[in-house]
């Protein structure tokens, strides 16, 4: 009988329970059952990249969802995550890996928007036609600098139209690069360069570019050498570089291996610069990791944002918000890239007033708005993020050099934060 008592109670307070949340319903169903925005995310969780825009995007949703959420139509509804390790990083991984995840979001967790990857080129081109069929809007913000991506965009309009992409391709950033030489070349007198990559097909392609756009700006390149992915020992190469005299060292890497060849430098006071893609030296750990040995070095961003400077706002208060929640600066440019994509869905939707890609892609197409990295707009054509060296108009990308332990941004000029350094065996 007791039992039968308790029952009985229990279900006359769960009546009452449910009589009181419709009640509250019919008051305010804006805000009392609002059915939450859902990112799909497919990343390779596993490495570095996918961590950095992991991160990034989940800072954006709890800083919007703390706010109130995203106003669509008048309603606040949150954003909520639904994460999908890719795996598409990992050596020896098929492409389909990445599309299953990606698919896998659209069915299964009801995405709305895919945001961040998939992160490797070819994983992310393949994961275009599973958009396509879904009809769901992506926008990359994480890896894929291939220009196919905004090729096919721009070739096959009425298909792709679902894909946009943040990061950016290769070829801006090998323009910006060689704009960024002639700076130096302006401002220290360098003319005599010498070229280092890793043998792997993007290091390679933005090697020889850089060789040929730079000889034709006056320079001469003393030394082109390709090291195999995993080399531990650069210091003939280095010898070579010491012995030329030249001024600017141009690495090519993404092989965390890459820290060797600083030391190495360093060791050695080999008078010449380095200056380029060095991937690896992006962490704020770099500097603990090789003892300081990755002092004047100069490393290349492919969008600003993951170091704070004054001419873009968004920056100072995501570097902030960043080592608040995770206790240190953020790593990559992909972090920058995929904490502004959750703000940048926000702006389109709230101005777009739907979910429905037929309404969110124009919105896109006409964005205008401020993120991490200076002005964000989309070519209508492409999808591609348009960019160059002014962030009050585009994108730009950064080049941070380590000093005193610390990144420090020395171009493009109109963000800089400190002058460009030279080693003293330099000076």
């Amino acid at each position: 009988m007791q039992n039968k008592s308790l029952v009985s109670h229990i279900g006359t307070r769960l009546l009452l329970m449910l009589i009181i949340l419709t009640f509250l319903f019919f008051l305010n169903p804006k805000v009392s059952f609002a059915q939450p925005i859902v990112l799909g995310v497919p990343i390779s969780r596993g490495y570095p990249d996918g961590v950095d825009a992991e991160r990034g995007i989940t800072l954006a949703v709890e800083e919007i969802n703390a706010a109130g959420g995203v106003n669509v139509a008048g309603t606040k509804r949150p954003f909520k995550l639904e994460i999908s390790d890719t795996r598409d990083l990992e050596p020896g991984v098929p492409v389909a890996e990445a599309l299953l995840a990606v698919e896998r979001l659209i069915i299964e967790k009801k995405a709305n928007f895919i945001v961040g990857g998939p992160i490797r080129s070819e994983g992310a081109l393949a994961a275009m036609d599973v958009l396509s069929k879904h009809k769901t809007v992506s926008i990359l913000s994480a890896g894929v600098l291939s220009p196919a991506y905004h090729k096919r965009v721009a070739e096959n309009y009425d298909k792709y139209k679902f894909c946009f992409r943040t990061t950016g391709s290769v070829i801006p950033m090998i323009e910006g690069t060689l704009g960024t030489f002639e700076s130096f070349k302006a401002k220290k007198g360098f003319d005599k360069a010498y070229i280092m990559v890793q043998d792997v097909a993007h290091a390679r392609a933005a090697g020889n570019s850089l060789k040929e756009g730079l000889e034709k700006k006056g320079w001469k390149i003393i030394g082109y050498e390709i090291y195999p992915t995993g080399t531990t020992d650069f210091s003939v190469g280095l010898s070579k570089a010491k012995e030329a005299k030249v001024q600017v060292l141009i690495p090519w890497f993404d092989m965390p291996e890459v820290s060797i060849l600083m030391k190495q430098w360093y060791d050695m006071k080999v008078p010449a610069l380095p200056i380029g893609y060095i991937h690896a030296l992006q962490d704020e750990g770099t500097w603990k990791a090789t003892d300081g040995k990755v002092a004047y070095s100069v490393v290349l961003y492919a969008k600003a944002g993951s170091v704070a400077t004054k001419a873009i706002p968004m920056s100072e208060a995501f570097v902030s918000g960043h080592k608040k929640k995770y206790g240190i600066e953020p790593r990559s440019e992909w972090t920058s890239t995929s904490y502004t994509v959750v703000y940048i869905l926000k702006d389109a939707i709230e101005r777009a007033k739907s979910l429905e890609p037929e309404a969110i892609i124009p919105a896109l197409e006409k964005m205008d708005m401020m993120g991490t990295y200076g002005k964000v707009k989309f070519d209508p054509k492409s999808h591609q993020i348009i960019e160059n060296g002014d962030p009050k108009e585009t994108a730009v990308s950064m080049w941070a050099q380590w000093v005193d332990g610390k990144r420090v941004i020395v171009y493009p000029d109109k963000i800089a934060t400190r002058a460009l350094e030279l080693p003293p065996w330099m000076k």
